[in-house]
């Protein structure tokens, strides 16, 4: 399999990352064999640098660098939070339209660290579909702007909201996980990473980079009539 690139220059390369596809090598996830890094090495022939991460269960943007010189400068740039990133999800329930969550959270180390992210609604949907106490099931497309980058962060936040995403595990809602699952065959997470914005490192040039949606997040759309 060939990753679709969106993006390539003499410095940077960018990727649009499949669904379950791990960045690199992890001791967590002993049972993959297909590396983001090493997939993408070979399809271009070059060395390559992660300069930041996306989750397994996350599609969308993925940028590398072909020298470690570009990946710290890059990476100053995300830690400085002077990298724009927008993300694409579909949650439980009906959204507000507008939420500003300035939440702390806990890292995989015990280490609890600010974390700030605005959403916003994009729609609302409601389906006959019966769930729980509710005879009906409704359901929201919404953007998130990360405005810091930890870990799970936009899935930690939406859980917090009680508007879980769609097929995310542990931080979702299970019985609705089960209802996708067997109602439409849906088992990924619906968490997509479609845009990055950031000042390119030798020219200054600002750089808008914009990865399309997988064909399973495209279904759910048209399912849910989203």
């Amino acid at each position: 399999m060939n990753l679709e690139i969106i993006y390539q220059d003499q410095h940077l390369v960018a990727i649009n990352k499949p669904n379950g596809l791990l960045v690199h090598r992890s001791p967590i996830a002993a049972d993959a064999s297909e590396f983001a890094l090493q997939m993408l090495r070979d399809q271009i022939a070059q060395h390559v640098f992660p300069i930041h991460r996306l989750d397994r269960k996350t599609s969308g943007i993925l940028l590398f660098s072909l020298d470690k010189e570009t990946a710290k400068l890059v990476q100053d740039e995300f830690l400085e939070n002077r990298v724009s990133k927008k993300y694409l999800a579909i949650v439980r329930g009906f959204f507000p339209d507008r939420v500003e969550v300035d939440h702390p959270l806990t890292n995989d180390r015990n280490k609890k660290q600010e974390a700030q992210t605005i959403f916003n609604n994009n729609k609302h949907t409601e389906l006959d579909i019966p769930f729980g106490k509710y005879s009906t099931s409704r359901y929201s497309l919404i953007t998130a702007f990360p405005k810091t980058g930890r870990q799970h962060q936009i899935r930690k936040h939406l859980n917090h909201l009680r508007h879980p995403i769609i097929g995310d595990r542990p931080h979702g809602c299970n019985k609705q996980n089960k209802l996708f699952k067997e109602k439409w065959n849906m088992m990924t997470m619906l968490l997509h990473a479609q845009e990055l914005k950031f000042k390119h490192p030798y020219d200054g040039k600002e750089v808008i980079l914009e990865a399309s949606l997988n064909e399973e997040f495209l279904r759910m759309r048209k399912e849910l009539k989203l």
